[in-house]
């Protein structure tokens, strides 16, 4: 069973690499395997995504109740969700996201889209999102963010790279993917709360709880970091820490 000190471990990794363009999925699991925890499972990862969560609706709770009045952008909002719920249903239900939980689709997947990320962030600032996040942005983001299902992808890293694709500048498209990544965790959690409730075991539970803290205290932080650090800096640092990385796991995978 995992100690306290290794879910503070899997905790900061999961809300730092969470909103950072870097794929949480990937570090867990990379952790995971070359470390000597004695267990770290999908089930985990979805307690540590609802400490995320949490994080995300108290930092934006401003700006959710002034979603919930702005019906029109919360309808964009749960459209662009719509394509990732099913689908992950989907992915869990089939245990294809197990299978696709190894080394060498991490390393592919972290370099093809950090080279993605590096020629989006290159785009001209266009768009403004008050005025010009339609109905097809909102589908073409939520198309984009379906890929992230695969392990070295980043929800956050494709959803921030549809956004300055279509012109929004990187403060943004931050900006869309958290309000993106709400209901998508929200779908994640419960199905992680419901699977912690049927394992009926206390110490598990406890467990859960203590990584949800430990998640949230390091999620929000990293989103009021990341908006300040995206206003001033470009996504370069990011690409090249995920090609460095790509690099390292492909000479392990291959050599």
């Amino acid at each position: 069973m995992l100690s306290s000190v290794e879910i503070l471990i899997l905790a900061a990794i999961q809300g730092i690499s969470e909103f950072l363009p870097v794929s949480s999925a990937a570090h867990l699991f990379l952790v995971a395997h070359y470390s000597v925890f004695n267990i770290q499972s999908l089930l985990i990862d979805i307690c540590l995504h609802l400490g995320s969560l949490l994080a995300i609706i108290a930092y934006f709770i401003k700006d959710l109740i002034s979603l919930v009045k702005n019906k029109d952008f919360l309808i964009k909002i749960l459209l662009a969700t719509m394509p990732i719920v099913p689908i992950g249903y989907l992915f869990y239900q089939t245990g294809l996201i197990n299978s696709l939980r190894n080394i060498e689709v991490i390393a592919w997947m972290s370099l093809i889209f950090a080279i993605l990320l590096y020629f989006s962030d290159k785009t001209k600032v266009s768009e403004k999102l008050g005025a010009n996040f339609s109905i097809k942005s909102a589908i073409i983001i939520g198309l984009f963010q379906v890929i992230s299902l695969i392990p070295g992808v980043s929800r956050s890293g494709i959803t921030i790279t549809a956004g300055r694709i279509l012109g929004f500048d990187r403060f943004d498209s931050t900006k869309i993917s958290f309000f993106l990544a709400i209901p998508a965790l929200s779908a994640a959690s419960i199905l992680g709360i419901y699977n912690v409730y049927k394992e009926g075991s206390p110490e598990l539970n406890f467990i859960a709880i203590i990584a949800v803290i430990f998640s949230f205290i390091f999620s929000y932080m990293t989103i009021a970091l990341f908006l300040n650090f995206v206003k001033k800096f470009s996504l370069s640092i990011f690409v090249i820490y995920r090609v460095i990385l790509s690099l390292i796991l492909l000479t392990i995978v291959y050599l």
